[in-house]
């Protein structure tokens, strides 16, 4: 398999004492990427290519392989999917959110994927697990939050507080949810619901940094730094040059963003670099 992959200058970004350092992007030839998953174990990526509409059962969608330093490993890693968005490994498997159902990839064997259809859903959207192999996806038609459990993927909650739910993500046992321009707080034990951060726009990706500080996308372009109470610091926005931030992935040990561009078909890789 050919790897193609560019190196970028190292241009800083100066915004409120954070700076964002380019350091590599593949080449666009991935297909509408929309989430981005490193996998520390195994020092890989995932990307989900949508490669089409994202609301169309078309069997075009494929999940991409990579290096950590941006080399494309196997374009098309595993396919036969519709328009696949949201990406998290559990146990030996790729759970992929595909319109109305979730796919079970095994890592060992791509070619072999379960599928569990969501009944009802319009949307699926991000998805994440938690310790116990639960999986919980978002549905941004229906303003849900479906879990699969036992293989069973069905509503868990559905309220107006999850208009628009997007971007999901774990910290310390809970699950941490953007939805209506609001990131919420919901425990998985009782299912309340509390809000952690009001107004920081729209959250696509989703960055526990620790601190109470969350990095997040907005899809349109722009990453932000929030914080409960505080103002949201934008870190990189190219919005004006229509390139797209979708569901973020994150290499902690080098503060290494990794971005989907959506229309934009690459993953580019910015270090960021927090004021102290």
């Amino acid at each position: 398999m050919k790897k193609l992959f560019i190196f970028l200058a190292c241009l800083p970004l100066l915004v409120n004492g954070q700076t964002m350092l380019s350091k590599w992007a593949t080449q666009p030839v991935l297909k509408t990427p929309e989430s981005v998953l490193y996998v520390p174990k195994s020092h890989q990526v995932f990307v989900s290519n949508i490669n089409g509409d994202p609301f169309a059962k078309d069997g075009n969608g494929f999940i991409s392989l990579l290096s950590s330093n941006g080399e494309i490993i196997n374009l098309k890693w595993a396919t036969g999917l519709n328009a696949p968005k949201g990406i998290y490994i559990s146990g030996n498997y790729l759970y992929v959110s595909d319109i109305d159902r979730v796919a079970k990839i095994d890592l060992k064997h791509p070619d072999k994927i379960q599928f569990f259809p969501a009944s009802g859903a319009k949307f699926l959207n991000d998805l994440v697990a938690d310790d116990k192999g639960n999986v919980y996806i978002t549905d941004s038609g229906l303003g849900a939050l479906y879990k699969l459990e036992k293989s069973v993927a069905k509503i868990w909650i559905q309220s107006p507080l999850l208009a628009g739910a997007n971007g999901l993500a774990m910290e310390n046992g809970k699950i941490l949810l953007g939805a209506n321009d609001h990131l919420l707080q919901i425990d998985p034990e009782t299912k309340s619901v509390k809000t952690l951060v009001d107004n920081p726009g729209g959250i696509d990706g989703l960055v526990p940094l620790g601190d109470q500080k969350y990095l997040v996308s907005d899809w349109a372009g722009k990453i932000q730094i929030i914080s409960p109470g505080k103002e949201p610091v934008v870190v990189s926005n190219t919005t004006d040059e229509k390139i797209n931030a979708a569901d973020l992935g994150y290499i902690p040990e080098q503060h290494l963003v990794l971005i989907p561009t959506f229309f934009n078909n690459r993953v580019v890789a910015k270090e960021l670099i927090l004021a102290h």
